[in-house]
């Protein structure tokens, strides 16, 4: 591969995120849509766009969630998406349709996480990828 083409791949593939995720242990509840029974978890890391959680019994990607984040004393509830899938790992679930109020409610605590030395995930991810 010639180094022009290789730059241009690595830069489009540090790139992909649109937001900056940070290292940060939140407690969750995951609920399949159309299912009540909880799935308490914990992030390893999260963003204004997304989270990822390790769970043993991971969910396929595409699955619609209701996710409740409780930021410090704060629950945010808002929906989700599983967009990655690592058996027996985790998963990585996207934000979706985040109101102007949930996005500033956790804009506001990843300001302040951000703040207390927490350090940025690699733009590569977990698992390198």
């Amino acid at each position: 591969m010639n180094q022009v083409h290789q730059d241009r791949a690595t830069s489009t593939f540090c790139e992909r995120r649109q937001f900056q995720r940070l290292a940060i242990a939140v407690q969750a509840e995951l609920r399949v849509q159309g299912n009540e029974i909880p799935i308490r978890v914990e992030t390893t890391d999260i963003s204004l766009g997304g989270c990822y959680v390790e769970m043993a019994l991971t969910l396929a990607v595409g699955t619609l969630l209701n996710v409740v984040l409780w930021l410090g004393d704060e629950k945010l509830v808002l929906d989700g998406k599983v967009v990655t899938h690592h058996p027996q790992f985790g998963n990585g679930i996207a934000f979706t349709g985040l109101s102007q109020d949930s996005s500033q409610q956790l804009q506001r605590f990843l300001n302040s996480a951000s703040c207390k030395d927490q350090h940025p995930v690699s733009p590569h991810g977990r698992l390198g990828i």
